[in-house]
């Protein structure tokens, strides 16, 4: 006999995960398939190990065999002459002695007779009834089981199969599962809360932080007062599990886009039960009629030359039990078809080419679970019949909330605090910063290290700041760069405090935070992007209103106007740069409202002339029209409105003159006019007599004016990258000059009136023309032979005395 495990493995596949595909009308025609198969192996064991059948000639029915039958054998009981063919003999009163009827057949003739007449006489069905059922047994198994095998739908449910189960058993699904229920929890109470104290809170609040608080919520800005506990509840992840959660990640987003594009499966899946249902058919409408076929007594003619006897009436031994067996049989296929056509109805009355995730979405928390579609679809509709958990469970690895929530962890396991201590640096703030650059993710770490002073964050994407930034107690200065990013409600409200400088690079608009705008504590604001094209359609990202300690601002964009948004804060501001990045800046109506303002920069704004706004600004002490078109500066007379105007910045231009009014600016202590065309340098330069700062080098300079002696506090000079030949005497004269700068001249000579510069630290005389340098050099005090710029050979000019008492200084 074969083993009852034997038909388990022909009947279904031997991949034990495939069970999660067959839903509850699957696995029942399974069982009776092998019950149907068990039935037609246990009939061929009968038919093969059993004689079939058994003859004997009808001595009745000589002379007219073809109009005679056996039938009457069946009717024997009901025959009151049951004597009439039998000898007897009477031995005493109603007393019979009976003897039996000898045909003078040996045994070989009832064999030859028995197997033609089991070949003629008895029926096709009768004789292959148990193979029929062993042949459609396995043509229902092989249908039902098909698309486990078919080519282009195997390697689909293999891969769909093994994901489905490493996602069911991931620990990462049941701890995301878990955090978003406690978040839910968390929000729940939140939401009691501030329902409870919403009369309070209305009155003690001013109107503007209602607003901003409202606007807040509503950019995803999340409050979580008890965020800590729950992290610290969560169970940690190891690094490997963390490693396979994020391959899963992967796995599903692969097999998603490569079962989603078509719908395969289902039409497979269709297609072999559609063939079920119409076997079921066929196989119903021939056993039923063919059963009655199926007769115990069996009619058989023969040629009367072989044994004497024409007609035999044999007896088919397993008549009885095929025709038993049939009608089982029949009813099991009957069971089976309604179990087929109840699948077809399944697949029919309902859109299984699409799966929502609507009620996990709601059950989980997870709300960006999107839907699914064609093969992806119909799989999960299956394994719902299995158990809705593992579709569950799956769509945890469908979420990219969830992925970001991997990451995390992965993060935190990447960088401990003692790597990310080893990265901090002092910056040219002097502020102890710590730059994060190009990771997936925030690592939460990095909020215990209070010493941190700057936290500077370079192309991170997602970035969820969490209410655990009040443990960097010494954070002053946040630096995003094309690095968008959301606060939770107690890091915006730590940010307000604490923050001071904020620094922000963006490629577009909605990379810049909203809560930028409610930093009441910020002095610095410096802010690169395109800002121009969106202006007048976010008024309210640039109310700067709310920024009541606004020292400083920078702008570095392509603007056309100075934004009208920078007049909010004419009150405080103090520092004002606007880098235009060679665009032309022609509105600066803006300007006149900031009579506060101390320094004004106009960066690479292609300006031409002086811009007449400015003039108006009484306070400013510093002006920087850097790397701009400026041919002429004759409104420079214009400057002496502001009486405190102490540094004046023309550099990186086209200034070809520079006229004699500026004498006029009596208060101007650093004159930078480097990198312009100017041929010649007015004498009444030097009457600015406060002048500390003198910056004339990469110009077309030839000589320098005799009253350039005047410049009596002047500490910096430079000259270089000129054309100068000659040095007056009277430069010698500005005794506390530190640092003068002649290099790339022509100068053949210089005098030994340099000696006069006791607090000369700094001499750059490299590129010119000189043979030899003088003895009285030496008799700078302060002057190292570090801080003389020459060539070699003009050191060693220099008598050795000298060399010797400039080096030991």
């Amino acid at each position: 006999m074969i083993p009852v495990n034997e038909f388990r493995n022909i009947a279904s596949e031997h991949n034990p995960k495939f069970r999660v595909l067959k839903p509850w009308w699957d696995v029942l025609s399974e069982y009776l398939c092998i019950a149907m198969l068990m039935m037609g192996v246990f009939g061929c064991t009968v038919q093969l190990t059993q004689e079939k059948i058994a003859c004997l000639p009808d001595r009745i029915s000589e002379t007219s065999d073809e109009n005679m039958d056996c039938n009457h054998l069946l009717q024997l009981r009901e025959n009151d002459s049951m004597w009439e063919h039998a000898i007897t003999k009477q031995i005493a009163p109603n007393v019979v002695e009976v003897f039996g009827r000898k045909n003078d057949l040996d045994i070989h003739q009832y064999i030859f007779i028995n197997s033609i007449c089991y070949e003629r006489a008895v029926h096709w069905y009768a004789k292959y009834f148990p193979y029929l059922v062993v042949i459609h047994t396995m043509i229902f198994m092989v249908a039902s089981n098909f698309w486990f095998k078919f080519p282009g739908t195997s390697s689909k449910i293999e891969l769909f199969v093994t994901v489905l189960g490493k996602c069911f058993d991931s620990p990462w699904t049941t701890r995301a599962i878990s955090e978003v229920s406690e978040e839910r929890e968390d929000e729940r109470i939140v939401v009691w809360r501030k329902n409870t104290n919403a009369r309070p809170s209305a009155v003690e609040s001013p109107d503007g932080e209602d607003e901003s608080r409202a606007f807040i919520r509503s950019t995803s800005v999340v409050s979580d007062t008890e965020k800590d506990e729950s992290e610290q509840a969560t169970s940690v992840l190891d690094k490997k599990e963390g490693e396979q959660a994020k391959a899963l990640f992967e796995k599903v987003k692969k097999f998603r886009t490569h079962v989603e594009e078509a719908d395969v499966l289902y039409l497979m899946y269709v297609l072999q039960t559609s063939l079920k249902v119409f076997k079921f058919a066929a196989i119903t409408i021939y056993n039923v009629i063919l059963v009655p076929n199926i007769e115990i007594v069996v009619t058989c003619i023969v040629p009367p030359d072989l044994t004497g006897f024409s007609l035999f009436c044999c007896n088919n031994n397993k008549a009885h039990l095929f025709s038993k067996l049939a009608y089982c049989y029949i009813s099991f296929v009957g069971v089976y078809g309604l179990l087929c056509i109840y699948s077809l109805y399944w697949l029919f009355h309902r859109p299984l080419k699409e799966y929502s995730f609507e009620q996990v979405r709601l059950e989980t928390g997870i709300n960006d679970i999107p839907d699914v579609k064609n093969d992806f679809a119909f799989l999960l509709h299956l394994s719902d019949q299995y158990d809705p958990l593992y579709a569950k469970r799956f769509a945890v690895f469908l979420s990219e909330v969830s992925e970001s929530r991997l990451g995390q962890v992965t993060l935190n396991h990447e960088w401990p605090v003692k790597k990310l201590r080893g990265r901090l640096y002092k910056n040219t703030s002097d502020r102890l910063e710590l730059h994060l650059f190009m990771l997936p993710g925030l690592p939460d770490t990095v909020f215990e290290l209070p010493e941190v002073e700057s936290l500077k964050l370079e192309l991170i994407n997602n970035v969820l700041i969490p209410g655990t930034i009040t443990q960097l107690t010494a954070l002053q200065e946040l630096c995003l760069i094309h690095c968008p990013v959301k606060l939770q409600l107690a890091a915006l409200t730590h940010l307000r405090e604490t923050l001071k400088v904020l620094r922000i690079n963006f490629e577009n608009l909605e990379q810049v935070p909203v809560w930028m705008c409610t930093l009441q504590n910020l002095e610095e604001l410096h802010i690169s992007g395109p800002l121009s094209s969106e202006l007048s359609r976010n008024t309210y990202l640039f109310t700067l209103r709310e920024l009541k300690n606004l020292r400083v601002l920078t702008l570095r964009s392509k603007l056309t106007k100075i934004p009208s948004a920078v007049a909010d804060l004419a009150g405080q501001l103090l520092s004002l740069c606007v880098h235009n990045e060679g665009s032309r800046l022609q509105a600066f109506s803006s300007l006149k409202k900031l009579v506060n303002l101390t320094s004004l920069e106009l960066t690479s704004c292609q300006l031409e002339r002086l811009p007449s706004a400015v003039f108006s600004l009484s306070n400013l002490q510093e002006l920087d029209l850097k790397e701009n078109r400026l041919n002429t500066v004759e409104e420079i007379l214009s400057l002496q409105h502001c009486r405190r105007l102490s540094t004046l910045k023309l550099w990186h231009n086209s200034i070809t003159f520079i006229p004699e009014q500026i004498s006029k600016l009596r208060s101007l202590e650093t004159l930078d006019l480097s990198w312009n065309k100017i041929r010649n340098l007015p004498p009444r330069l030097c009457y600015c007599t406060k002048l500390r700062h003198l910056d004339i080098s990469h110009n077309q300079l030839t000589s320098l004016p005799p009253e350039i002696g005047i410049l009596q506090s002047l500490w910096h000079f430079s000259a270089a990258y000129n054309s100068l030949e000659a040095l007056p005497d009277e430069l010698f004269s500005c005794k506390r000059l530190r640092t003068l700068a002649l290099g790339n001249n022509s100068i053949a000579f210089l005098s030994p009136r340099v000696g006069n510069l006791a607090h000369l630290i700094n001499l750059e005389l490299k590129g010119n023309r000189l043979e030899s340098l003088p003895v009285e050099i030496g008799d700078c005090g302060l002057l190292k032979l570090t801080g003389l710029i020459v060539e070699g050979s003009l050191l060693d000019s220099l008598p050795s005395e000298v060399k010797r008492s400039m080096s030991e200084r």
